[in-house]
């Protein structure tokens, strides 16, 4: 989910570029310039792009690529709204995602909005809960 909102609020906190030939084995990144516990992206590997947290539970794919390894330091602030984000998803996204309109069983019905409706109303999803909360940190370009 990290990845997702980083890239929702284009905004990846780089503090550096490592362009290079990297190597992953026994499933940690070789390098000396990521302190334990600091996120940083893969980019140019065949098997481990994306967002990564560096010796903590993330079992990477052996390889060998040249590509680049941007450091991060995303804030406090946005992990604690990721963090909201995930339970909000758990809790609510198989509604969001129902193809459902509306139900109706054993005297209860409900019905949802959609996008498409003439009456303004629309589903909600995590960016529209949260979005408020990111704007802060979203960048522009």
């Amino acid at each position: 989910m990290l990845e997702e909102v980083l890239n929702y609020i284009h905004n990846y906190f780089v503090k550096e570029v490592y362009r290079g030939k990297f190597k992953i084995e026994s499933g940690v990144l070789s390098v000396d310039f990521l302190q334990n516990g600091q996120y940083f992206k893969v980019v140019g590997s065949v098997f481990n792009d994306g967002v990564h947290k560096f010796e903590e539970n993330d079992t990477m794919q052996d390889e060998e690529f040249v590509g680049e390894i941007w450091t991060m330091a995303v804030p406090k602030l946005v992990l604690d709204v990721v963090k909201e984000i995930e339970t909000w998803v758990q809790q609510y996204g198989s509604t969001v995602d129902s193809p459902y309109q509306s139900e109706s069983f054993g005297g209860y019905s409900y019905s949802k909005g959609s996008g498409n409706s003439n009456s303004g109303a629309s589903q909600i999803s995590w960016r529209d809960k949260f979005g408020p909360k990111l704007n802060a940190y979203r960048k522009i370009s």
